[in-house]
C-alpha cells in the first residue's frame, strides 16, 4: 500500500472508530465483543483499502462489512453464552437517565440477531430500507417486516418491565 493511501485509511479509521464502536455495541452489548469486530472490520477494510478507497458511501461499505462480521461471530459455537444460577454482584443503581438506556439495551439484546441488526441499522444509524437491506443482504420487504417485528416485540417487552 502507498503511503499517501496509508494516511487516507489512517485518517478515516481514525475519524469513524467511536461510530463504529458504538454501533458494534449496539449490536452485540459488550464492549470486548465489540472490539473484536471493529479491529475485524478495520482489517478487513484495510486488505480492501486500494479498491475502495474512492467509493461515495464509504460508510455503507465498512458498515456492511461490521454488520456480517457480527452476524458470523454469532453463528460461531464458542461465542455461545452458559446461562448460570449465580449472578455477579450489582453495583449502586446510577442516576435514572443511564437506566433507562440500560433497560433499552437490555429489551434489544432480546430481539434475534436479524432483528436486531435492522433496527440498530434503521434508527440508529439512520439508514434508509434500501441501504440496510443491502447491508444484511436481503429484500427491502425482508428489512421492513424485520423492523417492524423487532420494534413490536421491544414495545411489548417494554410495557412488561416494572417502573
Amino acid at each position: 500500500m502507498k503511503r499517501s493511501d496509508e494516511a487516507g485509511y489512517r485518517d478515516y479509521v481514525t475519524c469513524r472508530m467511536e461510530v463504529l464502536r458504538r454501533t458494534a455495541y449496539l449490536l452485540c452489548r459488550d464492549w470486548h465483543l465489540a472490539d473484536d469486530l471493529v479491529s475485524i472490520t478495520i482489517g478487513k477494510l484495510y486488505w480492501h483499502w486500494h479498491r475502495v478507497a474512492g467509493v461515495e458511501h464509504l460508510d455503507a461499505y465498512v458498515r456492511r462489512i461490521l454488520v456480517r462480521t457480527w452476524l458470523d461471530e454469532k453463528d460461531r459455537p464458542w461465542r455461545r453464552e452458559e446461562p448460570t444460577d449465580a449472578l455477579p454482584d450489582v453495583p449502586a443503581a446510577p442516576a435514572h437517565r443511564v437506566v433507562e438506556r440500560a433497560g433499552l439495551l437490555d429489551l434489544l439484546a432480546t430481539l434475534a440477531p436479524r432483528q436486531r441488526a435492522a433496527v440498530v441499522l434503521r434508527l440508529y444509524c439512520d439508514l434508509s430500507v434500501e441501504e440496510t437491506a443491502e447491508i444484511l443482504g436481503c429484500s427491502a420487504g425482508t428489512v421492513k417486516s424485520q423492523t417492524a417485528r423487532g420494534l413490536d416485540t421491544l414495545r411489548a417487552r417494554a410495557a412488561e418491565v416494572p417502573d
